[in-house]
């Protein structure tokens, strides 16, 4: 008899097998990867390697199978908080950790330059060193200056979570990476197209991209390519890794034969007084269905959000392609999977992911 998954469970209860067992077989054993990221920071995924990016994501995929589709209650983070510091407003940042560390067991305390004394009264290390690291068990912090995260990581005796700097946003990306999982079944000798802005959402995928076996193509207009010492460690990473990367100012050049098709905000927050200009370089950029009419026949679409019609056009916005509100919630599975990862001893109990 061919021993399958469905006679497996046959034969589990007719011999009266206890549901650990049920379990057992239908998660598979924690014990498959040899990673430990408990105490770590996260300011960006080059400091990760790739099974410590794949131990995340196997993670997400955990605890939001037993949380959300299972209905576990898992109190990993109960008596612990989490500072989060926010010197850029935000959304699903915000929202997504305070609720995934609050359904964790957790408390988040929201704080912005108006509720501490962060940079006047008192330095940066004052409050990383001296205050948050003994009130609180980590540290998110969005900020301008991703020196300033350096700085925290340093003075800090508790692990800090880059929430996004102006290098990068390391929290989108692996939302990003779940989501193409779930709908590929895996990530490995994909093709990204990048079109837009050499930003800090970039600069992750730039970082990480190549050690998960992901192929990119790069299109920005001229003045907005990526930063070059990260465009040098990507170029290190893709021969490594055997991947390729392509860099050109041409949308459509990029978008040949991709099957993840990705942009973001042209106009980023502290960027507001130059977007005459930035509208008037990006012409031409736009993600359209004539767009993905160069890209791979299974093609999907990537926003981090907010979007801006100028960015993506509603036919490719709300087309069936696009992933972007199951991205948008996989955001809070992934901010949940970095905290378990860094906070606690838990180990994924689902089977580990094809990657």
């Amino acid at each position: 008899m061919l021993f399958n998954r469905r006679n497996f469970i046959s034969i589990a209860k007719l011999a009266g097998t206890s549901k650990q067992l049920l379990r057992q077989f239908w998660y598979g054993t924690p014990a498959q990867m040899n990673v430990d990221l408990k105490g770590r920071d996260l300011l960006t995924l080059q400091n990760y390697t790739a099974d410590e990016l794949k131990y995340l994501l196997w993670m997400a995929s955990d605890l939001k199978q037993r949380i959300k589709h299972e209905g576990e209650y898992l109190p990993l983070m109960q008596g612990k908080s989490l500072a989060m510091i926010f010197e850029k407003r935000s959304t699903r940042t915000r929202l997504s950790a305070e609720t995934g560390f609050a359904l964790l067991g957790g408390h988040a305390s929201f704080l912005t330059t108006q509720d501490i004394h962060l940079g006047t009264n008192e330095s940066l290390t004052d409050t990383a060193r001296l205050v948050l690291s003994s009130m609180t068990n980590a540290i998110l912090a969005r900020v301008y200056n991703h020196n300033d995260l350096d700085l925290m990581a340093k003075e800090a005796t508790i692990p800090i979570i880059n929430g996004l700097s102006d290098l990068y946003h390391p929290l989108q990306i692996l939302a990003d990476y779940l989501t193409l999982q779930e709908h590929y079944g895996g990530l490995r000798g994909l093709t990204m197209a990048w079109i837009g802005d050499g930003n800090n959402v970039l600069h992750s995928f730039m970082a990480s991209a190549a050690k998960l076996g992901v192929h990119l193509r790069i299109a920005t207009p001229r003045g907005f390519e990526p930063d070059l010492r990260i465009t040098k460690i990507t170029e290190q990473n893709s021969k490594e890794y055997g991947t390729k990367l392509l860099l050109t100012r041409d949308p459509l050049e990029a978008a040949d034969s991709a099957n993840v098709l990705v942009t973001d905000t042209w106009i980023s927050m502290g960027q507001e007084e130059e977007k005459k200009e930035r509208l008037k370089a990006f012409q031409g950029y736009q993600i359209t269905m004539q767009t993905a009419k160069s890209a791979a026949s299974n093609w999907t679409f990537l926003h981090c959000l907010p979007r801006k019609p100028e960015e993506v056009d509603d036919e490719v916005f709300y087309s069936p392609q696009s992933l972007v509100f199951q991205e948008a919630e996989n955001r809070k599975w992934t901010i949940m999977a970095v905290m378990v990862s860094l906070l606690t001893d838990y180990s994924p109990q689902l089977r580990k992911p094809t990657f």
